[in-house]
């Protein structure tokens, strides 16, 4: 019989919306993780380089830089660290791309307290199910910028440059991305 473990496991949260923050953060120091929250990637690099965390849970987009930067910057700190990754707007390709840079798992928002701790449990997979209808135009082009923004690591201006497209063009696809089928 192990011993019970007296110190909490550290989990860095990284949500733009505070209030999301606030009510996840309570929930998760109730199943004993002792909860750093950051509301940026760019707030959250020194926190973690500071104290690399057990755990992580990382919205996608947030304003400032995507939370697959922070995915690859948690990632080379710390190979081991145990990352759920949370969106709005799901797409193969950053599920994909997420989990090539050292995520754990993939969870569409919304997402509770007891999904995010099941999913630190489960292994990574990049087989993700492929819908068998043809792909809408706008998913297809949501999908490439996203990739492309994964291979600029989150550089909006790099991204755009690569995409020959203008700054501002990119910037209003990315606020709008398209509906999903249902």
């Amino acid at each position: 019989m192990t011993e019970p473990c007296t110190e909490s496991a550290s989990l860095l949260l990284v949500d733009d919306d505070i209030t999301f923050c606030r009510v996840l953060s309570a929930a998760l120091k109730r199943r004993g993780f002792a909860v750093t929250v950051a509301h940026s990637v760019e707030l959250a690099i020194p926190l973690a380089e500071d104290n690399p965390p057990e755990f992580a849970v990382i919205d996608l987009k947030m304003g400032g830089a995507p939370g697959l930067v922070l995915v690859k910057v948690l990632h080379e700190l710390d190979p081991n660290t145990r990352i759920v990754v949370l969106t709005g707007y799901a797409s193969i390709a950053t599920a994909v791309g997420a989990i090539k840079l050292g995520a754990t798992q993939y969870l569409s928002k919304p997402a509770n307290a007891d999904e995010i701790v099941a999913a630190f449990n489960q292994v990574p997979d990049s087989n993700v199910p492929l819908n068998t209808q043809p792909a809408q135009i706008e998913h297809l082009e949501w999908e490439h910028i996203q990739r492309v923004l994964i291979e600029q690591d989150g550089n909006i201006s790099a991204t755009a440059r690569a995409l020959n497209m203008h700054r501002r063009t990119l910037q209003r696809k990315l606020a709008k991305p398209p509906l999903r089928n249902i």
